[in-house]
């Protein structure tokens, strides 16, 4: 079961997020066929996204994230809302590099340093709010934080992890974000950085302790609020016909004459929709 875990630690000064998204990932990796690679990279800013998700004030509020980089992964997109239903593809889910020197998958490789991270939210405003920052390193961590930094202004340090077995499923994936609150001593920054170092192998704590003993035995509190984010694609029939209407009658004809019918494949679920003449012209009478 995918969770996540908020809280207030070191005096009230610090927020503490912990997250496992293992079933998420893995889900991703069913519907798209991911390599481990191309998991590891959209499990990464899974989680990330989950996170702000969370942070949105109403449940119909929403998030769409890309990552645009230069590797060989392809741009990478993920959207979610505030009753943390989540869904993400990369371009490339059959995306490969050799390991790194160190052993460990090269996601960094896979997104690319050059690019952009870019945030919309859409909370029931006129305009949504727009938020981007420059890639850092392609390694997702770094460059949330980053984006966190120079866009929102918020000082923020995060350990995000994806681990494959060797079945190519996730044994464990998840993070630890925390964030300093207003008036943050400097000790209590201190030492949420450093623990939150600690957590760089986060994926393999969470598949053997789990999110609640990070909690409790690296951050010494088991107060927390619980939630339960899961790997949601929200299209449906309905959806995708009120899509076509808005293209027009015109452009749907041009379409059937040209294919015979109309098929829309959702990228974050990979279903096929199809739609006939007929159905063409039940949209317009």
């Amino acid at each position: 079961m995918n969770k996540l875990l908020k809280t207030i630690v070191f005096d009230n000064e610090i927020t503490l997020s912990v997250l496992d998204t293992t079933d998420m990932v893995n889900e991703a990796i069913r519907i798209h066929g991911l390599t481990p690679l191309a998991a590891a990279a959209l499990g990464r800013t899974l989680t990330v996204c989950t996170f702000m998700s969370s942070n949105l004030k109403n449940k119909s509020d929403k998030l769409s994230v890309t990552v645009s980089g230069d590797g060989v992964g392809g741009k990478i997109t993920v959207c979610g809302n505030g009753d943390l239903a989540m869904r993400g593809f990369i371009d490339n889910p059959k995306a490969d590099l050799p390991l790194r020197a160190d052993g460990k998958l090269n996601v960094g490789g896979c997104v690319g340093k050059n690019g952009r991270l870019t945030v919309v939210r859409s909370m029931g405003l006129k305009e949504p709010y727009s938020g981007s920052s420059q890639l850092i390193s392609g390694e997702i961590a770094e460059d949330f934080t980053a984006y966190y930094a120079f866009s929102e202004q918020q000082p923020t340090a995060m350990a995000l992890g994806v681990k494959i077995g060797t079945d190519g499923k996730c044994v464990g994936a998840g993070g630890v974000i925390v964030q300093a609150l207003p008036g943050a001593s400097d000790r209590s920054l201190f030492l949420a950085e450093e623990i939150t170092k600690d957590c760089k192998n986060v994926s393999s704590l969470i598949e053997e302790h789990g999110a609640e003993w990070i909690v409790n035995e690296l951050f010494f509190t088991d107060k927390f609020e619980e939630y339960h984010p899961e790997y949601k694609c929200l299209c449906s029939r309905d959806y995708i016909e009120k899509v076509l209407i808005s293209l027009g009658k015109d452009e749907l004809n041009d379409i059937i004459e040209k294919e015979g019918k109309i098929t829309v494949d959702c990228q974050f679920c990979d279903k096929v929709y199809e739609f006939t003449d007929l159905d063409v012209q039940k949209f317009f009478k």
